[in-house]
């Protein structure tokens, strides 16, 4: 078993069965999560005898960060390798207030949306909930070990769909939220799906999160080019599953909205967007299209996001477009992929 897919509850009961006393929970908690020590040699306060038993019956170990690289502005990308040499993306986006970790759920994704270079790769297998802690706790050791700022933020938009791995990302956030360990804030956290509708009506039992939606068209013909879950769950079944997503008082569903050039950026898709989206519960984010290798769409103009941003904030709506970061390292939205054969590093 592995200690990173225990909730708090559970490890104390998973413990009394090994006939260890159940306060060795709060310990391990303790040194693992706060004092960011997985080393059983450190444990200063837990008996010798423990120290030697704990790892006999749990495993400490975190995926490997087998590769990292540096944007010019500043985003870092990891590459993490799983113990079964599969391997993920994730990114630490650093911004002026906070340092945001952007996780991913699977190895792949099945989604398949036409603009993400994630889709190319096709669904390999879910993350563990041991692999989805695994890589905030990797990734913020690194940190620690570089004297780089701690992180602050996680989205669930790395590589994969995380509401396709439900039941494993619910988990992980319970335990990356819980005050006994991480303590990350639900407004800290963010998660992003596709539309998957039977899950998003499932939300209900899911930590008040931030939710947010990937829409990239108002108009199910559009939509449906970008993004195949639209003909199985198109617009109309989605919104009325957001219907049933409970919001905290003054939470918004943000909307994702990819701006590709001559695509989904005219008159006739803001008229869309403004006939579909209330304003009064919604945000709006346009993301500029970040181009890859092999992608068949191109970025907008600066002065069609522009318009396109000004022309829905003119309507009411609160509209942002999110900064491109780590685009020339392919890190930003949309452009994750395991890129591990490329980088020769398979171990004999």
């Amino acid at each position: 078993m592995n200690f990173f897919a225990f909730h708090f509850d559970e490890l104390k009961t998973f413990l009394a069965e090994k006939g260890i006393k159940p306060f060795t929970a709060k310990q391990l908690f303790d040194w693992v999560y706060k004092k960011w020590t997985v080393n059983p040699e450190l444990w200063s306060n837990i008996s010798k005898e423990n120290r030697f038993l704990l790892p006999e019956i749990l495993k400490f170990e975190l995926p490997k960060i087998i590769w990292e690289g540096e944007s010019r502005d500043g985003t870092r990308k990891f590459l993490v390798q799983m113990s079964d040499k599969q391997t993920v993306e994730c990114v630490v986006i650093p911004m002026k207030e906070r340092r945001t970790l952007c996780l991913s759920s699977q190895v792949g994704c099945a989604i398949g949306c036409k603009f993400c270079h994630t889709g190319t790769q096709g669904l390999k297998r879910h993350l563990g909930v041991e692999e989805i802690v695994g890589q905030y706790m990797a990734v913020s050791l690194w940190l620690r070990e570089h004297d780089q700022l701690p992180l602050t933020n996680i989205v669930y938009m790395g590589q994969g769909e995380p509401l396709h791995n439900f039941d494993n990302v619910k988990k992980a956030t319970e335990i990356l939220m819980d005050d006994h360990g991480l303590g990350l804030g639900q407004r800290r956290i963010t998660l992003s799906t596709s539309g998957l509708v039977p899950q998003i009506e499932k939300l209900w039992s899911f930590p008040p999160v931030n939710i947010a939606i990937s829409l990239h068209s108002a108009r199910d013909d559009m939509r449906t080019q970008l993004m195949p879950i639209n003909k199985v769950y198109d617009l109309q079944k989605l919104f009325k599953a957001i219907k049933t997503i409970p919001l905290k008082a003054y939470r918004r569903i943000t909307y994702e909205y990819i701006l590709i050039d001559g695509f989904n950026d005219t008159d006739e898709d803001i008229r869309a967007l403004a006939d579909l989206i209330e304003q009064r519960e919604s945000k709006i984010n346009l993301i500029p299209f970040n181009e890859y290798p092999g992608s068949p769409y191109k970025r907008p103009s600066q002065e069609k996001i522009d318009y396109f941003r000004e022309s829905l904030q003119n309507r009411g709506y609160v509209c942002t477009v999110r900064a491109t970061k780590g685009d020339d390292i392919l890190a930003a939205c949309g452009q994750l992929k395991s890129e591990y054969e490329k980088l020769n590093l398979w171990e004999n």
